[in-house]
């Protein structure tokens, strides 16, 4: 079981790692934009230096990158091919298969957060390691979260209508979620909305905890918790393997 395991581990983050479009996804978008929107000075970002609010929002998007969008339109084309029903089938079997995709997600997630990190490093950040715990534990919650969406989506649509919705919810969460610019930058009502969102609960989070040196916010935590059981429950209620 355990050498299955880690041989579609290394195969998924195989197939991953060579995909052009995945890495765009999940490392050079949020690299280009930490580096040109800290150079810039466009976005209201706050007091201080951009880099200080926006490292922590970059990593926020490439958590949201990898565990929801790239996770639902790999696994959401595979599905559409067969190979989800194929692999299924084999000694692998599902569980292994699915715990196969969580670990290529979370170790992608390692590189991402230490490629950012470096990035913004050398750009003026100074992350504040007091909050390094907490924003571990954020990050563990909001990758079920997003992966729960993510597998909701590539189980339930057809391929070529995952990739798409799987691109415009990333879209749409990017400019409400505080990533780009503070919550408080938002209309009153449309901030209200982001709230219950997971990806205002882990940018908000990420920007207090590893910038501000604060606690995470009580209403972030129950976010995130709710996402993190509900995504993952709602997508294995209603996931189709062919």
């Amino acid at each position: 079981m355990i050498r299955r395991w880690a041989a579609q581990t290394a195969a998924e983050l195989s197939m991953s790692l060579r995909r052009g479009e995945s890495l765009l996804l999940t490392l050079g978008i949020p690299v280009v934009l930490l580096v040109f929107l800290t150079e810039v000075h466009i976005l209201p970002t706050g007091p201080g230096h951009p880099v200080g609010f926006l490292a922590p929002g970059m990593m926020a998007l490439a958590i949201m990158s990898t565990a929801m969008v790239n996770l639902s339109i790999a696994t959401g084309f595979e599905r559409g091919y067969g190979v989800l029903k194929r692999l299924g089938a084999t000694p692998l079997g599902r569980p292994a298969l699915l715990a196969a995709k969580i670990t290529a997600v979370m170790v992608i997630e390692v590189i991402q957060a230490a490629v950012l990190v470096l990035v913004a490093v050398a750009l003026g950040w100074r992350p504040s390691g007091s909050g390094a715990a907490a924003a571990v534990a954020v990050v563990l919650l909001a990758t079920a979260g997003f992966g729960g969406i993510g597998l909701i989506l590539a189980g339930s649509l057809r391929p070529e209508v995952n990739l798409a919705a799987s691109n415009g919810l990333w879209l749409v969460l990017l400019l409400v979620s505080g990533m780009l610019a503070p919550l408080a930058k938002l209309p009153a009502a449309l901030a209200d909305i982001a709230r219950v969102l997971p990806a205002a609960a882990l940018a908000d989070s990420l920007h207090r905890s590893l910038t501000g040196g604060l606690g995470v916010a009580w209403w972030a935590w129950v976010v995130l918790a709710a996402w993190a059981v509900g995504g993952p429950v709602v997508a294995a209620m209603i996931f189709r393997w062919e």
